[in-house]
């Protein structure tokens, strides 16, 4: 403005900066740029070109994991001046829901306090499907199953939560909807056995599994739309880089830009009172109990 003044009524800096009631300091003051500046730039870059999806917040995070000094509004002032940008998603309309199963209404108050599963679909190079089971722990957000195969049966199901049982312990709840996959009776029969209370949501109302939700279109915008899959094994090898770059590396926002496995380092589970008794895993005879409740060729 001073400059546009002195240009077009012929008046000197300090007449202009005067009639503007601005300081002549202002206009000859040329920013310094700190010494670390280009480096974080570089840096900054790399990490755009391996994460495309992430924004600059989530950028800072990852920079401040790495000891830079990187406070939000630095590096969106970085982000802006290299022409960075995230390209907007249409947010839905968020509802209430009805249902008393609502992930609103039925909080997840402490770790493996509820888990929610959902499948999710795509296609490798040559046009055959593939299908991913996630099993995810609403309160850490951590991922603790990423399965795809060619198809997944019952069987398969009642396999990875019994693992995830013996490895981590039983949730008390799993939310779902009611998808033809998760009432199945032989699943229903198997979780009513170890004592897990099924959450289902109303029918079409995916808000009311809100987490289960959010983790897809993460899985999805992050993952799925970005990566070729040429054979299962490759899609295997890739889902399992994916899950624990997701669950030990990615900063997640409703955490405080923590990620998952950190945050999930950091809380109890709930442990049941002893007097409680603990239904096993296997039948008398030591098999698994898949082979008890499962009928054979039942397809999720």
């Amino acid at each position: 403005m001073v400059v546009k003044l002195q240009a077009e009524f012929a008046v000197s800096e300090r007449r202009a900066c005067c009639v503007l009631n601005q300081p002549r300091t202002s206009q000859r003051y040329e920013s310094k740029p700190r010494s670390d500046e280009p480096a974080l730039v570089k840096r900054m870059l790399e990490l755009v070109r391996q994460r495309p999806r992430f924004g600059y917040r989530r950028i800072a995070a990852l920079l401040r994991a790495e000891s830079w000094r990187a406070s939000a509004t630095r590096i969106y002032r970085l982000w802006r001046r290299e022409g960075l940008k995230v390209p907007r998603k249409k947010r839905k309309r968020r509802r209430l829901g009805t249902s008393a199963n609502s992930c609103d209404r039925r909080r997840a108050e402490f770790k493996d306090h509820v888990w929610t599963w959902d499948f999710a679909f795509d296609h490798t190079s040559g046009g055959s499907t593939l299908k991913w089971l996630s099993v995810v722990d609403e309160y850490t957000r951590e991922c603790l199953a990423l399965k795809v195969d060619r198809s997944i049966t019952s069987e398969d199901v009642i396999d990875t939560l019994a693992e995830l049982f013996a490895m981590r312990g039983v949730p008390r709840r799993i939310r779902s909807d009611n998808g033809s996959e998760f009432i199945a009776r032989a699943i229903q029969r198997w979780l009513a056995h170890v004592a897990v209370e099924t959450l289902y949501i109303a029918p079409a109302s995916p808000w009311e599994n809100g987490y289960a939700e959010s983790f897809h279109s993460r899985l999805r915008d992050e993952f799925l739309a970005v990566e070729a899959f040429e054979s299962l094994p490759a899609a295997r090898k890739l889902t399992t880089a994916w899950k624990e770059d997701y669950n030990h590396h990615r900063p997640h926002g409703a955490l405080g830009y923590v990620a998952p496995a950190a945050y999930g380092a950091r809380c109890c589970s709930s442990v049941r009172a002893s007097a409680e008794p603990q239904p096993s895993l296997q039948n008398s005879s030591g098999n698994p109990l898949t082979q008890t409740f499962i009928t054979p060729g039942t397809g999720v």
